[in-house]
């Protein structure tokens, strides 16, 4: 794939990401205060940035786990086909989870982990997503808690990438191309 030159214009601040998810923190823990062990389930790759903010800053018993799905290989455009690249370690039934997600944009890879995760028979299951483009869904699917909704724009920053490049922008930014 031939990349074509972008600028990227900040979009959501390091600042407002930080309040936003110490906020969230406060609403998952209280909705899980009662749980032996919290399993937070981070789907690869874009969510590592977020789930490490979110499990600092979670006042929980908790582990870690990891699933990567993909729907989108090195592109822009959802392939709306999900494929699951890597499983979880560790079992889920009976257990309180939290499936975390960079962003929610056609609704296709949250629903296909969702039904997954489901058949797999957790005590309790939350999701949260930090981005949230409404106006992109195909299926319906809403996480449980959103850190910011955003416009159809194509973005990078804080875990998310473009052809695997700006990950680690401590903020989201819009790509624009020149």
């Amino acid at each position: 794939m031939s990349e074509r030159p972008y600028v990227i214009d900040q979009m959501i601040s390091a600042k407002a990401i930080a309040a936003r998810i110490e906020a969230l923190c406060a609403e998952i823990q209280n909705e899980f205060k009662d749980t032996d062990k919290l399993v937070v389930v981070g789907l690869l790759r874009g969510s590592f940035v977020f789930i490490a903010d979110l499990v600092r800053e979670l006042d929980l018993p908790l582990e870690v786990d990891f699933l990567e799905a993909s729907s989108y290989g090195s592109g822009m455009e959802s392939s709306r086909e999900v494929r699951i690249l890597k499983d979880l370690r560790g079992a889920v039934e009976g257990r309180d989870v939290l499936v975390v997600e960079d962003i929610v944009d056609t609704g296709h890879t949250m629903h296909h982990v969702h039904a997954l995760l489901q058949s797999r028979k957790p005590k309790r299951m939350k999701t949260i997503a930090l981005l949230d483009k409404p106006s992109r869904r195909e299926i319906a699917f809403k996480a449980d808690w959103t850190g910011f909704e955003i416009p159809d724009e194509f973005v990078v920053g804080y875990g998310i990438d473009y052809a695997q490049r700006n990950r680690n922008l401590p903020y989201i930014g819009k790509v624009r191309f020149i």
